[in-house]
């Protein structure tokens, strides 16, 4: 099992950033890959960003190349999405996830973090 909890999100202006954090524990944490998907009202899950547990593989959805930056700390056990130029349309519940391999099924989820990008 892995236990992934998000933290960072919160309410800010078109234009601004926020960084979302993800900390994950468990027996299998090491060695997953991860990602970030996003929920908005209305609409279905979309991925983000995955990164693989080298951080050698990462992917960004179009809508967000060029403006979020996905790391991780192995060390620590934690992923992040940095999040700069927010755009209104970036408002959604943010979600980690973990799973074996970079571009496949992801087995666990946090809790989800709600952002919202005022114009």
């Amino acid at each position: 099992q892995v236990q992934l909890v998000e933290s960072g999100g919160g309410l800010v202006q078109a234009g601004g950033s926020l960084r979302l954090s993800c900390a994950a524990s468990g027996r299998t944490a090491s060695g997953t890959a991860m990602g970030w998907f996003r929920q908005a009202p209305g609409k279905e899950r979309e991925v983000v960003a995955r990164i693989s547990w080298s951080g050698g593989t990462i992917y960004y959805a179009d809508s967000v190349k060029g403006r979020f930056t996905i790391s991780r700390d192995n060390a620590k056990n934690m992923v992040y999405l940095q999040m700069n130029s927010l755009k209104p349309e970036d408002t959604a519940v943010y979600y980690c996830a973990a799973g074996r391999t970079t571009f496949g099924n992801y087995d666990y989820w946090g809790q989800g973090a709600q952002v919202t990008v005022s114009s």
